[in-house]
């Protein structure tokens, strides 16, 4: 499978959507919506922003990497 590096996060409060990088190694936690300015962070369950509200899951989810996603680290 090839790993995808771009998604599509869509605003779970105003509904806007933005195309995003996905980094391979840090789990992205945190994301401002640029239009209504509301930060949010995943769903119960999910390990970064990409896995609730992006088209593609993140990279290392993709990937099956075994344990924590993204080893356990956060970005804001």
């Amino acid at each position: 499978m090839k790993v995808k590096w771009q998604s599509i996060i869509t605003c779970p409060h105003c509904g806007f959507h933005q195309e995003e990088s996905m980094p391979a190694d840090v789990c992205i936690y945190f994301w401002k919506c640029p239009q209504c300015q509301t930060v949010v962070k995943p769903k119960a369950g999910d390990c970064c922003v990409f896995c609730s509200y992006g088209t593609v899951p993140c990279p290392p989810v993709q990937m099956n990497a075994p344990g924590n996603c993204c080893g356990g680290n956060e970005l804001e």
